[in-house]
């Protein structure tokens, strides 16, 4: 039985390493999170306005609940790369003089921080200078608020606030396309014209302080200084997609390994039901002799809890290394300062616990016939089945077969419900084959959709700050941009009763061709010249469906608050975009013909031409191309978290192989005595293999069709599972996945196949006919 041991073994080991990896991962993430965050005071509560005086921070400091309170200055700006390259989009932020910011500190990585004196000091985000090859000395040249300087590079530093950072308007992480700078208060102050104020405030609050009156306090002291709405550390961006991932692991970690032991239980249940049947007579002298039923019983269970736990041990084993092999993979999009592999003893314990349990509900179930069967029942052979009742499919069929195949058909027709429980269980292990290979295409086809179809530019211009739609001419008119269409991002709460988000509007012309919003069937819909369009992620938060009126708290311009009917739900597999009309935004503003960006479209032959006239543009705070925008989120499916799809699909072989091998197996111990039987009676080898492997090639031919039905209901809840709110993972039925996953069976049952063959051939044909009917 070490075969069988071993295929179960692996499918409880496979189970046990998930229930690890993920658990450790999870306590990793979150607790280094939680560790940083406090260390480094990342603030509770972040509120930006256009202009505050500096005696306002007193009053934001007396709000109830307030603990601690840093007014800072920040802005964007833009960096020319020393290499010639496009313009690289930057934030810039102040630090105090004299000490430490009081909230959202930052660890200083190299070097050290800038002299209050020296405007034109800066420490840089660390993952930018890594990705561009920067270090301590080096200059920067930067624009910021139109004004044109070099600066010079004293550190490099990480803070709990940048742990997940991406260019504007994407979702994936470019170390190399988005810089952070730290600057003396008194350069940003003359750069941004902010002498004696400050645009952003955060403050961190007390525990017994209630964080909607807080925010709502907040708002009420800024809005007369053009105050954007104050917005809790839930809501920072680089807070939720830490959180979402953590969230995630939490919730995989609590329903993937129960599928494994739940399938360890099953084959469990098959291999020590067919123990119980074989050991009848051994089973009847035990209890002859005196042994009552659970000291037999627990002769079985023993035996079960070895297959169990040594199953476990190797999983706990490979849950640890699988776990710290995958620590640098978030490392690379989370920046934390550092980040271990932690154990979390309550996941052994879960684990080893978890191989017991299905070991021993296993042996239970089958205790009962134990328990049923007395000693001058048991040393008689069994009551033949009646087979009368099998239907006469069989006999006419047979009439077409020969004789090995006519013994398949019989076995078949003969015991309908185990073969039928094999196809079940064959088809299981097929759907989960399906669902990750479904969740693979769907990740290609998020990949396509979202730069093959939504977004069709070449390249997206990024404004410092909206400006006259006149800038889109001149873009229009560079050599080698063949098309230029305006965009308008604006920062708006969306509400729908208690639910809410905060987000932004997309304004796009009408018939934009470069960037559209597509429908559920990939066509372009038309943006109405008045109302929203929500995608389906967005309209699934708020709860909103076409027809319905949704409010909008506009955090720009003149800051309005209106309403406005929801016309249509576009399909986005990336973020929570929301769609108006670029008139009708701007018109909800109060200004005309603003624009925020563009998007272009390049000859080819002439892009390096189009990045230099790009770079003389004062106004163009960043440049992304759209070719870098998928490179990135190709990378972050293949290397970061997203490869944990790979892991899953390589278990969901373990399980697929794990269930045909012990029905091959147990079919083979069942028949072993008829099968040397037909050896003695003249049929060769491959004749007596024909008649055990006809069966199992019959069994795997049936569960197909059902393996495919089922694994499109197991792609669905898989796909939720990985879906965040950075992308969305749609379900795709792909020929491609159905023929891969048919391949994976067909394959499992070819090597079963001959694993079992070979056992055949070796057995003891004089052995086997001494064994007793």
């Amino acid at each position: 039985m070490k075969g069988q041991a071993l295929a179960i073994g692996a499918v409880i080991a496979v189970g046990v390493a998930m229930q690890i990896m993920m658990t450790g991962l999870h306590l990793s993430l979150s607790e280094t999170r939680d560790a940083y965050y406090e260390r480094y005071r990342l603030a509770d509560v972040f509120a930006s306005a256009t202009r505050v005086p500096n005696a306002v921070a007193s009053d934001l400091a007396g709000i109830d609940g307030v603990s601690r309170i840093e007014p800072r200055i920040t802005g964007s700006a833009r960096i020319d790369p020393a290499d010639g390259g496009l313009p690289i989009a930057a934030m810039t932020i102040s630090l105090p003089d004299g000490r430490a910011p009081a909230v959202n500190d930052l660890l200083i990585t190299s070097g050290r921080k800038p002299d209050p004196n020296r405007n034109t000091e800066v420490v840089v985000l660390e993952a930018f200078a890594i990705a561009r090859g920067l270090t301590v000395g080096d200059p920067l040249v930067a624009t910021l608020n139109g004004t044109r300087m070099t600066l010079r590079i004293v550190g490099t530093a990480t803070s709990p606030e940048f742990l997940y950072v991406t260019p504007p308007g994407e979702f994936v992480p470019d170390d190399g396309r988005y810089a952070v700078l730290w600057m003396p208060r008194a350069a940003l102050e003359a750069a941004y014209d902010l002498r004696g104020g400050f645009n952003q405030a955060l403050l961190t609050l007390s525990r017994d302080a209630k964080t909607e009156a807080v925010l709502d306090a907040m708002d009420r002291v800024l809005d007369p200084y053009g105050g954007t709405g104050a917005y809790a550390r839930s809501d920072h961006m680089s807070n939720r997609f830490i959180t979402e991932e953590i969230n995630g692991l939490a919730m995989s970690s609590a329903v993937v390994p129960p599928v494994f032991l739940a399938v360890a239980a099953f084959l469990l249940y098959i291999v020590i039901s067919r123990l119980v049947q074989a050991e009848r007579e051994e089973i009847g002298l035990l209890k002859a002799f005196g042994y009552r039923n659970h000291e037999v019983g627990l002769h079985y269970l023993e035996m079960a809890l070895a297959i169990s736990l040594g199953g476990a041990l190797a999983g706990c084993a490979l849950g640890v290394v699988s776990g710290r092999a995958m620590i640098p993979l978030y490392t690379t999009y989370y920046k934390f300062p550092f980040l271990l592999f932690r154990l979390d003893a309550a996941s052994f314990l879960i684990g080893v616990a978890g191989s017991v349990t299905v070991s021993s509900v296993g042996v239970l179930w089958v205790m009962r016939r134990i328990i049923a069967l007395t000693p001058s029942e048991a040393m008689r052979p069994p009551t033949p089945p009646d087979y009368s009742r099998a239907g006469g499919v069989g006999r006419a069929l047979a009439q077409w077969l020969d004789q090995p195949s006519r013994m398949v058909l019989r076995r078949i027709t003969r015991q309908p419900a185990r073969m039928a429980g094999a196809v079940i269980g064959i088809a299981a292990g097929m759907s989960l084959s399906l669902g990750m290979l479904t969740i693979f295409e769907g990740f290609n086809t998020a990949l396509d959709r979202s730069f093959g179809q939504i977004d069709r530019s070449d390249a997206t211009v990024s404004l410092i700050y909206p400006a006259s739609d006149s800038i889109l001419l001149e873009l229009g008119r560079i050599d080698g941009v063949q098309q230029a269409e305006p965009v308008r991002q604006v920062a708006v709460v969306f509400r729908n009763g208690r639910a809410t988000h905060r987000g932004a509007i997309t304004g796009l012309k009408a018939g934009s061709d470069l960037y559209r919003a597509l429908d559920g069937d990939g066509h372009p819909l038309t943006l109405p010249e008045r109302g929203i369009v929500l995608s389906s992620s967005l309209a699934q938060v708020l709860g909103l469906q076409t027809g319905d009126t949704i409010t909008l708290e506009i955090r720009e311009a003149a800051r309005p608050t209106v309403t406005a009917p929801v016309v249509a739900i576009a399909d986005s597999l990336m973020g929570t975009p929301a769609y108006m009309r670029i008139e009708a935004l701007n018109q909800l503003l109060g200004q005309r013909n603003r624009i925020s960006g563009a998007y272009l479209q390049i000859d080819p032959s002439q892009e390096a031409a189009v990045r230099q006239r790009l770079s003389d543009f004062p106004m163009i705070a960043g440049v992304s191309l759209s070719k870098d925008a998928q490179q990135a989120f190709a990378r972050m499916m293949d290397q970061g978290a997203g490869s944990v799809r790979y892991v899953m699909g390589f278990m969901a072989f373990v399980i697929t192989f794990g269930i045909i091998y012990n029905t091959a197996r147990v079919a083979q111990a069942e028949r072993a005595r008829e099968l040397a039987s037909l050896r003695v009676i003249g049929f060769y080898r491959s004749e007596a293999a024909f008649v055990l492997l006809g069966e199992l090639g019959v069994v795997v031919l049936i569960a197909l069709p059902l393996g495919l039905a089922l694994g499109r209901w197991m792609a669905h809840g898989i796909a939720a599972g990985f879906s965040t709110e950075i992308y969305q993972v749609p379900v795709v039925a792909a020929p491609q996945s159905m023929g891969i996953a048919t391949c994976v069976v067909l394959g499992a049952a070819v090597a079963s196949g001959w694993l079992v063959k070979r056992d055949m051939d070796r057995a003891d044909i004089i052995l086997a006919l001494k064994t007793r009917e």
